[in-house]
């Protein structure tokens, strides 16, 4: 399975706030159960990490309001033994 990081921003308001978390709680995923918040420190976003077949798989598991604005990052931790070098060339032109 892969790694990814989703990132769901909202509004600065605290309506914006309470609608979000509220979205998440209503929803009753493990995943979003462990949802990470920024608000109190002014960045309004949630954060997971999760581990899921693929980008659109991760995507499912958010609230369909929040699905546009989330962004989906797959993470990728390099190894020792692993040439770093190549590993990044291969997704860069």
């Amino acid at each position: 399975m892969a790694k990814f990081l989703i990132e769901v921003p909202h509004e600065g308001t605290k309506a914006a706030c309470m609608r979000a978390i509220q979205l998440f709680k209503e929803t009753g995923s493990h995943f979003l159960s462990h949802a990470e918040w920024g608000c109190t420190d002014g960045e309004h976003k949630a954060w997971m990490i999760v581990e899921i077949d693929n980008k659109d798989a991760a995507k499912r598991i958010l609230p369909s309001a929040l699905r546009n604005k989330a962004k989906i990052t797959l993470l990728h931790q390099f190894s020792r033994r692993e040439g770093v070098g190549d590993k990044v060339m291969e997704h860069h032109s």
